[in-house]
């Protein structure tokens, strides 16, 4: 029998012919789309409105040999189908699968690799543009866009060392052991720069990890009244080193959702609406993972209902949707990948999306969306239905409000700041769940704090130093017990 999902309808890896085109070119494109995508399937006896067809049983082996032979004349590189016939309701359907293909980019020989490269959208086959064939050419030479030489970009001493200093930093917050500075060679080694003739060139990653020099390179935030992108209530843009973007646009969602304040324990427990290690996982992926071969900037959206999250390019090396979900990946930009994973912003084992998921239904809301639209890759975070996120009236928050005052003496004894006592409630909150589960992780804490990754690192780094807790285990593996415990 024929998978029972070719029955939903084309897609982006599924079309229906009634019959076999007279003319080859007519199909021949889809073949070259599916393998310069993520692969496909072509079934001859079905059509559009999924009705069986059928082709003439007598005579398919020539059929077959029509249909391989054209594709063998037609495409360049050559495409080698998988063929077969199957009956459905007692008609005979043919099968054309084309595998992903690793020599891209495909195209037709008579039209040439310009006029003739064609790439799947959705259930439709197009001609593929100028930068997305220079995409599929580096694809098929396994190589990415962020290891090229950014040509007549100056590299300065200043850009490396700052460069260095903020990967020792962010390096050091995952362990409470020394960690030494990267080096120019270190840098060099990891293909950030690159050396020719003595020279040292800049690479595109470089580029991004230390200047605001591609333009497209930032991330728009905008906070807008409603479900749709009619009226802006707040708008920033961030430009600037990548990382250092990512940092300042989760700021933003955090200032424009729900806090709500709970009392436990004679604790006050501050929880945001959405899980804020969701909210920096989606941020994150959208920028390392685009096409920054496309001068569009990842954008970031907050709705009433959602906080939507769109980057330039879709899934990248022929993945779907499917694949994602699964927990497969591929890297579109490696050497950027390398640097998040060094600062201990990413993992590079395709965890991400399920960890989003898991942290949505943790929260009980919404299944997430992940969607292909056009030439960008979208992930919609859903809000609770019962909740809304701003009131008609709501003004820009344009800096998070400061409360803390100077301590007041009375009968000669400092009255502990607001600043302290929230130092104090986080500790309580630490200690009293260590007491209860034996230990506590960085993940856990996160989200017991609602902190940023690093913040929450650096402040169990600090009770470590205060004495509170003790570290046991490296760096992904890491929990911290109490100190009377040992």
């Amino acid at each position: 029998m024929v998978d029972s999902k070719f029955f939903k309808g084309e897609s982006k890896t599924v079309e229906f012919k009634a019959k076999l085109p007279d003319k080859s070119e007519t199909y021949m494109k889809t073949i070259i789309a599916f393998a310069n995508t993520s692969g496909g399937k072509l079934i001859i006896g079905i059509d559009d409105n999924k009705s069986i067809i059928g082709i003439d049983k007598d005579n398919i082996f020539e059929i077959m040999d029509k249909v391989t032979n054209a594709i063998s004349d037609a495409c360049e590189p050559q495409i080698v189908p998988d063929i077969s016939f199957k009956t459905v309701e007692d008609k005979c359907i043919l099968v054309i699968e084309i595998y992903p293909g690793a020599n891209r980019p495909y195209y037709l020989k008579n039209k040439g690799k310009e006029r003739g490269t064609y790439i799947r959208s959705a259930a439709t086959s197009r001609l593929a543009d100028s930068d997305k064939i220079r995409e599929l050419e580096m694809e098929g030479k396994n190589i990415s866009w962020d290891e090229q030489i950014c040509m007549g970009y100056e590299v300065t001493k200043e850009a490396i060392d700052k460069l260095c200093s903020d990967i020792q930093k962010y390096m050091s917050l995952s362990t409470s052991e020394e960690v030494k500075m990267p080096t120019e060679k270190q840098l060099i080694n990891w293909k950030v720069l690159k050396k020719v003739n003595d020279k040292l060139l800049a690479t595109n990653a470089f580029v991004l990890l230390t200047s605001e020099f591609f333009q497209f390179a930032k991330i728009q935030c905008a906070l807008f009244k409603g479900i749709t992108r009619d009226v802006f209530i707040d708008k920033k843009e961030y430009t600037g080193s990548i990382y250092e973007q990512v940092e300042a646009a989760y700021q933003f969602v955090l200032r424009h959702i729900n806090r709500s304040s709970e009392i436990e324990s004679l604790i006050r427990i501050d929880k945001y609406e959405l899980p804020t290690s969701a909210i920096r996982e989606i941020i994150i992926n959208a920028q390392v993972h685009r096409n920054y071969m496309d001068n569009s900037c990842v954008q970031i959206a907050i709705y009433d209902d959602r906080l939507e999250v769109t980057s330039p390019g879709t899934l990248y090396g022929g993945l779907t949707l499917e694949e994602i979900l699964n927990g497969r990946s591929k890297i579109r930009n490696k050497v950027i990948a390398e640097i998040f994973n060094k600062m201990d912003l990413i993992e590079q084992w395709g965890t991400g999306i399920q960890r989003i998921i898991n942290r949505a239904k943790e929260y009980e809301l919404p299944k997430p969306e992940f969607r292909e639209i056009g030439n960008t890759f979208r992930v919609n975070l859903y809000r609770k239905a019962d909740k809304k996120l701003i009131k008609a009236d709501k003004k820009p928050i344009k800096e998070p409000i400061k409360t803390d005052k100077k301590p007041i003496k009375a009968d000669g004894k400092s009255i502990i700041t607001s600043k302290q006592r929230k130092k104090f409630d986080r500790e309580n909150l630490i200690i009293k769940y260590v007491e209860e589960h034996g230990s506590i992780s960085n993940m856990e804490a996160r989200q017991i704090l609602v902190l940023a990754e690093s913040t929450t690192k650096r402040f169990l780094k600090e009770m470590v130093k205060e004495g509170l807790l003790l570290e046991k285990g490296e760096r992904k593996n890491r929990r911290y017990i109490l100190a009377n415990k040992e």
